[in-house]
């Protein structure tokens, strides 16, 4: 008999239409029936012996709110018969009554029910226990997962002893993720958690990888990707990231319509095991990384998102490095100008944060200045073997996509139809804040923000706590003014300062937009005394 093994996950919805995705744990058809009468129905796929399915659900009525049952060759499996939360439902708001946001990245799998959680409660299981509390006032509209949704090279106990009895961990990749099977393994033990499954389930999402998606400081340099191409691990580690994403993750993001019309989505279905079309496809990816694109848009209302590929799109170069290749720039400025006049709020997605503390930038730009010679080859070894230790490989050490950007927020956020707003949202650094940029010389009608938040659920070392509140303070500016000119760094196209934060913890940001107004709100997940966990506001503020 069919059995779920994992979801359903609720990914994408629009007025009408909506995909759920699960995974089973045998071939079967899969149906999503709902209770006023819309319904899906689809047979499974599969890669590497594991079994898939992405179920388009037609016939929604744009403002209303449906239960849905899954079954599995005519029998229920969803929801369990002994669920102690509320039916899990497909939601389609009206456009015109505005979207809550609900973001943040960075989340390690919470332990077993019953063990001592070491990084403090996760956002998601009390975001999740709030919405079963109250599920008509606090529901999402949608969950942004901005990156390090799994962790293949930070893995728990129990995954450790899972891979040590299918593999000598003395060998390399040693205590990591080493192939497809082993992903699985990451997102069936952060996915199969109730509280978060049964979110996920009923809020729909949006995702795009960070480095921890593939390894920590994914495509950081030319040299660290050398580097790793010459161990005997890293391709399959790549090949089986990239393969795992296109399943969990990436085909979630997708429209029933680009769904359609993608070749390798119907190769994949149609072959008896879609394994080899994958292969093929993420061995492009790594040879071509413009072969393919991650990056999606999508429109919600009078609300735009444009999720970007800051990883895999990088060209790393010394002489011509940037954080999107030509073809991926030229995409993400039609995006955003495209019918700029239809929405009144864009929300730029990136993993990594475009403005930074101010001292962060300025390390990050002189490396940048360092490696590709400026001051010399000994600088330029210096510069890489720091760039490396530091992490230093954000939008600052890309210095002409840093201010490409901000070339593109600027026009997009100013003169006749201009948004009411325009947000870059991400997360990667372990802490929350605010920041607002400023051009010289030209203002735009538009507030334009830095809305940066993580963890969702991981450590906030004390290391990382004191850097950043020193990082943005005067007498870091002061410093990485004096790193800058060693490096002889232009100065950056747009100036910022920070207007909240920084905040530390297990945290989740929500942005309310109505009409034109935007509303932001920054919760954290802390322990009760009576043993439960609640989201309890750090802040909220109007933002237009």
């Amino acid at each position: 008999m069919a059995g779920l093994r994992l979801g359903p996950l609720l990914r994408y919805t629009d007025g009408s239409s909506a995909t759920i995705w699960v995974e089973t744990n045998r071939p079967c058809t899969t149906e999503v029936r709902c209770a006023d009468g819309s319904r899906g129905t689809t047979r499974t796929f599969q890669v590497a012996g594991h079994h898939y399915a992405l179920v388009p659900v037609t016939g929604l009525t744009p403002g209303t709110a449906t239960e849905y049952e899954v079954l599995l060759d005519g029998a229920r499996v969803w929801p369990p018969p002994d669920s102690p939360f509320p039916p899990s439902v497909i939601a389609t708001p009206p456009a015109d009554e505005g979207m809550r946001i609900a973001f943040g990245s960075c989340r390690w799998a919470s332990p077993p029910a019953g063990e001592k959680d070491p990084v403090g409660p996760d956002a998601l299981d009390t975001l999740s226990g709030r919405i079963a509390a109250d599920p008509e006032g606090t529901r999402p509209d949608v969950l942004l997962l901005l990156g390090d949704q799994v962790y293949a090279d930070e893995i728990s106990d129990a995954t450790r002893r899972w891979i040590a009895g299918r593999r000598d961990l003395a060998e390399p990749p040693g205590e990591q993720i080493a192939d497809y099977e082993e992903y699985t393994r990451l997102y069936d033990e952060s996915w199969s958690d109730p509280q978060v499954r049964w979110l996920l389930s009923t809020v729909p999402s949006c995702m795009i990888f960070d480095d921890h998606d593939v390894i920590d400081d994914w495509n950081t340099s030319a040299a660290w990707l050398a580097d790793m191409r010459a161990t005997d691990w890293w391709r399959e580690r790549l090949l089986s990231g990239l393969m795992s994403y296109w399943v969990y993750q990436q085909l979630g993001n997708l429209s029933p319509a680009e769904l359609a019309a993608d070749p390798l989505y119907a190769a994949v279905r149609e072959a008896p095991d879609g394994t080899d079309a994958l292969r093929t496809f993420a061995a492009r990816a790594d040879a071509d990384p413009t072969s393919v694109r991650w990056s999606y848009r999508r429109d919600f209302g009078r609300v735009r998102l444009v999720m970007v590929d800051s990883r895999a799109a990088r060209v790393l170069q010394e002489d011509r490095r940037t954080m999107l290749d030509p073809g991926e720039a030229a995409w993400l400025r039609e995006q955003v100008m495209e019918e700029r006049d239809s929405y009144d709020h864009l929300l730029i997605g990136t993993s990594l944060p475009w403005l930074l503390p101010h001292l962060v930038h300025d390390v990050e730009a002189w490396s940048a200045a360092m490696c590709v010679g400026e001051r010399g080859a000994r600088w330029a070894r210096r510069g890489e073997r720091i760039r490396r230790g530091a992490d230093l490989e954000h939008w600052s050490a890309f210095p002409t996509s840093f201010d490409s950007l901000a070339d593109l927020i600027a026009e997009a956020g100013t003169g006749p139809g201009a948004p009411a707003t325009v947000s870059v949202l991400s997360g990667d650094v372990h802490h929350a804040y605010v920041a607002e940029p400023s051009w010289p010389g030209r203002a735009p009608d538009a507030t334009v923000a830095q809305l940066t938040c993580s963890p969702v659920h991981n450590s906030v070392p004390l290391s990382i706590r004191l850097g950043f509140r020193f990082g943005w303070s005067a007498p870091a500016r002061a410093l990485g003014r004096r790193i800058a000119r060693h490096g002889r760094c232009a100065p950056p196209a747009v100036g910022w300062r920070k207007t909240g934060g920084p905040w530390f913890g297990n945290q989740l940001m929500t942005l309310t937009l109505r009409g034109r107004s935007a509303r932001l709100r920054l919760e954290q997940a802390r322990a009760e005394r009576d043993g439960t966990t609640a989201l309890r506001t750090v802040t909220d503020r109007e933002l237009a």
